[in-house]
């Protein structure tokens, strides 16, 4: 059975330039502008704005 594309697959990225990314899924109709979450980046060791790539 396919996934659906209700619930897609996106890439975070850390906004401090670390280049570090989270991988999650998310819900096309409760979020269908693109996601802003405020996740851990242990390359900076701090909790930083990860924004989501298309």
């Amino acid at each position: 059975m396919a996934r659906s594309e209700i619930r897609p697959v996106i890439k975070l990225r850390s906004t401090a330039g670390t280049g570090y990314t989270y991988v999650t899924r998310k819900n096309r109709r409760n979020d269908p502008d693109r996601m802003i979450l405020k996740k851990y980046d242990p390359v900076i060791r701090r909790h930083v704005q990860f924004r989501e790539e298309r």
